[in-house]
């Protein structure tokens, strides 16, 4: 499949052509499935490529009820956001897709900036999370190996981060430029990474120096 800098969306849909044709018109690339049975084979091979599923209500085989519970029920992609499109209007069904996990609800006909507008929060708030959860995870796997770190460790991390090259670090710390790659090897060692470079991308990501 292809890809869009705005986010790739899956249509979930029998009738799909209106928004298939209109989406990529908006920057996003979009992939289609007539029932719920070929979308979840779509979202098995390609969930991470997936930004965003448009799910229609009323389908053969597989309606978009069944379908958002088997989304929600798949941890691989379980956190997908959907969007349901039904052509009924009725608050007590909107309640039940809510829990069983829609995100949001379109209303057919739709209006086309109301719908694009929903696609982009959507969207923007999905990858805000997944930045978030990144972040949470890096901090957890290395939060041990960073409390290995020395004082001196530090010290010298953060003067990387600032540019410093080893002679700079050495001449204002009084030692050998020996002493500093030492230090370095140690800090690569306990970061579990290979180059100054990772190591102050590391460094950044956990907040241990600012960017």
């Amino acid at each position: 499949m292809q890809a869009s800098s705005l986010g790739n969306i899956l249509l979930i849909d029998d009738n799909p052509k209106l928004i298939k044709d209109t989406l990529p018109m908006y920057g996003y690339h979009t992939d289609c499935a007539q029932n719920g049975v070929l979308g979840l084979e779509f979202l098995e091979n390609n969930y991470q490529n997936i930004d965003l599923v448009l799910l229609d209500i009323m389908m053969p085989e597989m309606d978009g009820w069944e379908t958002l519970k088997r989304i929600r029920e798949n941890k691989k992609f379980s956190t997908i956001p959907v969007i349901m499109l039904t052509a009924v209007d009725e608050d007590y069904k909107q309640i039940s897709g809510l829990k069983i996990g829609a995100d949001d609800y379109i209303i057919k006909p739709f209006i086309l900036p109301n719908l694009l507008a929903r696609i982009e929060a959507l969207i923007r708030r999905s990858n805000w999370n997944k930045r978030k959860e990144k972040k949470n995870l890096i901090s957890t796997k290395t939060i041990e190996n960073i409390g290995k770190l020395t004082q001196r460790e530090l010290e010298i991390l953060k003067m990387v981060s600032k540019g410093a090259s080893n002679a700079d670090i050495a001449e204002k710390l009084f030692v050998k430029e020996v002493t500093i790659k030492t230090h370095l090897n140690s800090i690569y060692k306990k970061l579990n990474v290979e180059n100054r470079v990772q190591a102050v991308l590391l460094a950044i990501e956990t907040e241990i120096v600012k960017e």
